[in-house]
C-alpha cells in the first residue's frame, strides 16, 4: 500500500466515533497500560520544561500526563482530524490549551515543516504505517534528548492475531491495515539515528522502548 493509500486508510479508521470512545475510556480508566509504562519511563529521563513531539498522538494521552509532570509544551500531530477534535476538547479541559499546537496530517509528508523537540514519542503508531523505515528516520531526526516508541513484539502469536485483525479488515473492506516491524529493524534505524536504547519493557503483545541521544550526534 502506498503512503497516500495509507493514510487516507488511516483516517477512515480513527473516525469519530472511534475517536469519543476513545476519549471516554481515557477519561474513566487513564491511559492504556502500555502508554502508562512509556510515560513513566520517560519521566525517568527527565521531562521538566522539556517541549515534546508526540507524533499519532490520538486522544492526547502522553502529552497530557508529561504537560503535568512539568514538560513545557507540546505538539500534537495526528493524521485524524477526528482524534484532533477530541484531543482538543481534552486539552482544553485539561487547562492545557495555550501549550499545545496541533497539527493535522501525515506526520512523514509534514516532516520538513515541524520543529525538533526534546522528546518525541509514538505510541502504538509505527504499527499503523506501511513505511518504516521512512517513519522512524524522519522521527528520530526530531529528537533531541529522548525518543519512546511502542509497537508489538515480532513473536508467532503477535503475527497471527495481526493477520487476523487484517483479515477481517479486508472482509469487511476497510483499507486499514496493522503492521509487524520487526523491532531488531526499527532499533537499528534509531541507531543510525543517533540515538541508543535506555530502557525496554514487554508484555505479551507489546514492546514499550526509550532510547536517549547519543553524545555529540
Amino acid at each position: 500500500m502506498s503512503n497516500c493509500c495509507a493514510t487516507h486508510a488511516i483516517a477512515d479508521q480513527f473516525g469519530r466515533d472511534l475517536a469519543r470512545e476513545e476519549l471516554e475510556r481515557y477519561r474513566e480508566n487513564g491511559p492504556l497500560p502500555t502508554t502508562q509504562a512509556l510515560i513513566g519511563a520517560i519521566k525517568t529521563q527527565g521531562v521538566n520544561d522539556a517541549d515534546l513531539l508526540d507524533i499519532g498522538a490520538g486522544v492526547g494521552a502522553l502529552h497530557h500526563a508529561l504537560l503535568e509532570m512539568g514538560a513545557r509544551r507540546a505538539v500534537h500531530v495526528d493524521i485524524s482530524p477526528e482524534y484532533i477534535a477530541v484531543a482538543r476538547e481534552e486539552t482544553a479541559r485539561r487547562g492545557h490549551a495555550q501549550r499545545v499546537e496541533f497539527v493535522t496530517g501525515d506526520f512523514v509528508a509534514m516532516a520538513s515543516g515541524i520543529g525538533a523537540a526534546d522528546v518525541v514519542t509514538l505510541d502504538r503508531v509505527i504499527c499503523c504505517y506501511p513505511d518504516m523505515e521512512q517513519l522512524v528516520a524522519r522521527s528520530a531526526e526530531k529528537a533531541r534528548r529522548v525518543y519512546g516508541a511502542v509497537y508489538p513484539r515480532d513473536n508467532w502469536w503477535t503475527r497471527l492475531g495481526v493477520w487476523g485483525m487484517n483479515v477481517m479488515k479486508f472482509l469487511r473492506r476497510s483499507g486499514f491495515r496493522s503492521y509487524v516491524h520487526a523491532p531488531a529493524a526499527i532499533d537499528a534505524v534509531l541507531r543510525r539515528s543517533g540515538l541508543e536504547r535506555r530502557t525496554v519493557q514487554r508484555t505479551f503483545f507489546w514492546e514499550v522502548a526509550v532510547y536517549m541521544r547519543a553524545a555529540g550526534t
